[in-house]
């Protein structure tokens, strides 16, 4: 896990500066690194970059905030996603299968972890609904 990619991840969970970082294997699958990072709340934007066709599997962090359904405020959840496409190589998926927990134990402060293999599992109400563990507002 490079250096970058925890000080990436403290931008976002102290100092807000990131709404989310993705992370990938560098070119010769000896390191994690950053990816992209984004700012503001467009999650559409978040999901066509992790889930952008022929990138392979990815590592994510997202900031969530949501309001409850109770109407007893807002809520925010650190949220890791492991994205790991169905078309991707065999190969790149044991990669990054191996290499999760390592990213893992270096972020502290993660509440929620997410198995993605498909549009429909980074769909936000998808998302939301686990995260939330169905207290968020529809």
């Amino acid at each position: 896990v490079s250096p970058e990619c925890i000080s990436a991840y403290n931008d976002l969970k102290l100092n807000k500066k990131h709404k989310y970082i993705i992370y990938k294997l560098s070119d010769d699958n000896k390191q994690i690194v950053v990816d992209s990072t984004g700012e503001g709340n467009d999650y559409d934007e978040f999901r066509d970059k992790l889930g952008a066709i022929g990138k392979g599997p990815r590592y994510a962090i997202y900031d969530f905030e949501y309001q409850l359904a109770s109407g007893e405020g807002t809520r925010n959840k650190i949220t890791f996603i492991a994205w790991s496409p169905d078309d991707a190589g065999i190969m790149a998926k044991m990669v990054y299968a191996s290499s999760k927990e390592a990213l893992k134990r270096s972020l502290n402060g993660i509440a929620t972890e997410l198995q993605a293999n498909d549009q429909d599992d980074i769909e936000f109400e998808t998302v939301i609904k686990t995260v939330s563990k169905g207290t968020a507002a529809a």
